[in-house]
Order: C-alpha cells, then sequence, then structure tokens
C-alpha cells in the first residue's frame, strides 16, 4: 500500500490552488507531475556537474558522461535490455519516427504491408503514413471491438506473408485499453514480421520484459513516468541496429570523418547525433530510482482502487457516456467519457473552474474518435499521488457541469 501522504509531500505542484481552489491534477496520461528528487537532480546537475559528455578529457566531462550512462543502465535495467540497445531521443514520437527513417526507408518496399491498430496515437500512425506516400507502402488496421479492445479474431486474417511489421500501442492513451502485448508479437512472429510497442501508456503502470516479450522495438516518453519532457527512448535489438542507417548525422553518432565518407559510431551513440538532452537524462534517473522505491505493483493496485471507485462515479450519472472496458483490469489508469449534448472543451472548461485538471479533445487519435463517432472525450487519468478523496470530488463536478448547460436526463451509455 502507498505512503499517500509521503508521496504526496514529494510533489511541490500539488500544495498549488487553481481558480482558488486545491489543484487536483487527472491529466496523468499527457504528462505527470515530477517529484523533488528529478528537480533536485536536474538542478545539482546544472549546479555542479554540467559538461559536454564523451569527447572532453577534464573532469566535469567525465562525471557528466558516467551520470548520463548510469542513466542509461537504468533504464536498460527497467525494461529488461540492453545499455547499448537503449536510444536516448527526445521522446517515444521520435523513437518512433527513428524507426520508420533508419529502418523503414532501408528494408521497406510497395510490395509490403505494415499492420497497426485503429486505436493508435497520431505518434504511431503519421511517420508510417509518411513512409507509405514514400516507399508505397500498404498500411493495414487491427480494428477496434465496440467494448474499446482490439479484435483478435480478425488479427490473424489480416496480417498477411506482406506484413514486414506489425506496430502497436501496448496501451491506449484514449480508452485506457490494455492490449495483449505478448500475444500480439508472438502472432507477428510466426508470420516472419518485426514489432515495435509503442509503451509511453504501459511504462509508467506495469512492468516491462524486452526479453521476455520478444519484440524487436520499443518507444517511451520520461515525461510519462515521472521524468522530466525532452528525453525519450527507443530500444531495439542490437542486431537490427547495427543493420539500420543512421538517423541524423554530426557530432557524436561518428568514429571517424573524412571529406567525402564517415564511419558510424557503435550502438547507441550511433543515433544519438549532437548534443543530447544531458541533464534531462541525468534526471530521468532519479525518476526511475524513484518508480523502483515506490514499486509499479503498488502503483498499479493504488490505481485499480481509483478507476473502480471513478467508474461507479461516472456510471452514475445517465448524462455520462463511458468509452472502453469496463472490466478495471483490462485498462490503466484513464477513463474516457462525455456528457451528452455537451463538447469535450466545455467539460473540462468547467472542471477546471472546480479545481480539477483533465484532458478533452481528441487525444491524438483522430481515426479512433472517428471509429466511436465523437469528436472527442474528456478523459480523466489517474497516478500514483492522487487520491480517493480527490476523485469523489469528480461527482460534484458532474452535477454542477449537468446542472449548469441544463442537460437532460437520458439512460447511461457504454459505447466506444
Amino acid at each position: 500500500m502507498l505512503d499517500l501522504q509521503k508521496i504526496r509531500e514529494d510533489f511541490p505542484i500539488l500544495r498549488r490552488r487553481v481558480h482558488g481552489r486545491p489543484l487536483v491534477y487527472f491529466d496523468n496520461a499527457a504528462t505527470t507531475q515530477k517529484p523533488r528528487q528529478v528537480i533536485a537532480a536536474l538542478a545539482d546537475f546544472y549546479e555542479n556537474h554540467n559538461a559536454n559528455i564523451h569527447r572532453g578529457v577534464h573532469a566535469l566531462s567525465d562525471e557528466a558522461t558516467q551520470m548520463v550512462e548510469e542513466s542509461r543502465r537504468k533504464v536498460a535495467a527497467f525494461i529488461g535490455g540492453s545499455p547499448r540497445e537503449c536510444v536516448f531521443t527526445r521522446n517515444a514520437t521520435e523513437a518512433i519516427n527513428l524507426v520508420a527513417h533508419a529502418w523503414g526507408r532501408k528494408f521497406l518496399g510497395p510490395q509490403d504491408e505494415i499492420l497497426l491498430t485503429e486505436m493508435e496515437h497520431h505518434s504511431n500512425l503519421v511517420p508510417w503514413q509518411i513512409l507509405a506516400q514514400e516507399k508505397g507502402v500498404r498500411l493495414r488496421f487491427i480494428p477496434v471491438t465496440s467494448e474499446g479492445t482490439l479484435d483478435l479474431e480478425a488479427a490473424p486474417r489480416i496480417i498477411t506473408p506482406k506484413v514486414k511489421l506489425v506496430a502497436f500501442t501496448a496501451a491506449s492513451n484514449a480508452l485506457g485499453t490494455i492490449n495483449p502485448v505478448e500475444e500480439l508479437i508472438a502472432l507477428a512472429r510466426a508470420n516472419g514480421a518485426r514489432t515495435l510497442v509503442d509503451a509511453s501508456q504501459w511504462a509508467p503502470h506495469l512492468p516491462i520484459d524486452a526479453g521476455r516479450w520478444g519484440c524487436d522495438f520499443m518507444a517511451f516518453s520520461a515525461h510519462k513516468m515521472l521524468g522530466p519532457t525532452g528525453i525519450g527512448v527507443l530500444y531495439g535489438r542490437a542486431e537490427l541496429l547495427e543493420g539500420m542507417d543512421p538517423f541524423l548525422g554530426g557530432g557524436d553518432m561518428i568514429q571517424r570523418v573524412f571529406l567525402e565518407r564517415f564511419t558510424p559510431n557503435v550502438l547507441p551513440h550511433k543515433f544519438e547525433a549532437g548534443t543530447p538532452n544531458i541533464a534531462d537524462a541525468v534526471a530521468f534517473g532519479a525518476a526511475l530510482d524513484y518508480l523502483g522505491q515506490v514499486g509499479l505493483s503498488a502503483i498499479r493496485e493504488h490505481e485499480l482502487g481509483l478507476v473502480r471507485r471513478a467508474l461507479e462515479i461516472l456510471g452514475a450519472e445517465p448524462e455520462v457516456a463511458l468509452y472502453g472496458p469496463r472490466d478495471p483490469l483490462r485498462r490503466t489508469g484513464v477513463i474516457s467519457f462525455n456528457l451528452e449534448g455537451l463538447h469535450p472543451h466545455d467539460v473540462g472548461t468547467s472542471f477546471d473552474l472546480a479545481g480539477i485538471a483533465i484532458r478533452a479533445g481528441h487525444h491524438c487519435c483522430q481515426p479512433l474518435m472517428m471509429r466511436m463517432k465523437v469528436p472527442g472525450t474528456a478523459r480523466v487519468s489517474f497516478y500514483l499521488y492522487n487520491t480517493a478523496e480527490e476523485v469523489g470530488l469528480l461527482g460534484p463536478a458532474l452535477r454542477k457541469t449537468i446542472a449548469f448547460f441544463g442537460l437532460r436526463r437520458t439512460r447511461p451509455t457504454v459505447v466506444t
């Protein structure tokens, strides 16, 4: 069980007031707040260790290099991979684009297909659309069921020998749906396809074992798991990364450069051109330390309690349409809903006036919203510092919104 009082003391922003009310932060799927340990690590680097890394021979450069590489080792341990297979990127979006550019452009052509899902974030959709337009690759999609889960009965019929890559989200940022990662990877491998897992919404909540999963690529961002913005990770199996061309040129991604040619650096530096985001890589290590001390299993248990209570509160209001699996065990701490007859932006604004920060819009999943026949949804998303008392505030905020807009009471609705 989490020591919520102690945890909340670690997050300075939770002492803020918004519109005269204590901040209730339910927008964790977009970005999480940062504990003082992460903030202190960032300040400490700039105050005591700031220097460029790797090729320097002075003390500060050596210290900074060791700190970044220690964070890389922590990332590798967190996902069950090797440090040389963990490339620092700006975010998960850049990590996916790296694979599309450096692997897709080299190995895919007009006869090939990429299998995605209808619930993908734009970051795991648009890079492949660009590749398809450029190389003539065909995109195919695993459908989403009426419950907000992937249609796994359809998947084996869709995947063909032409499919060379299966790229999918491990957990939906819009629906909270937890996807069967190992089953999808096994399906891809049985058909000779490579796999890319967007673990952005999985990594903050559930354990990762890249070796057991058997995935070829994986992407996630630090800022969704207590870390700073501007730093993410691409995991790739070493033999695949070795066979890929560099993504960007210049700086630390080289071993030797001549006027007309160059020799790329060893992994993972081959894909880390220029001066990296040194300070945030160091602070990411502090975030991983914090998560390790609290424990993902304890975080998951805590979130499940919050989700169960939130589903009860939201489901009790006849005006509320809920999206995604009703079983809390099949979702992360994300719940999307709408008030019938009201745009989600109006819901978000009303909640903000009550001091409750939620997300409202299409959540970078416009094709999924079209599938659901809605312009967007209101979304609450929980993390380790949220409390049952905060979740209880959803009821009054809902009723106040319903009363203010004069919504007509209808039957409860569950749709996707």
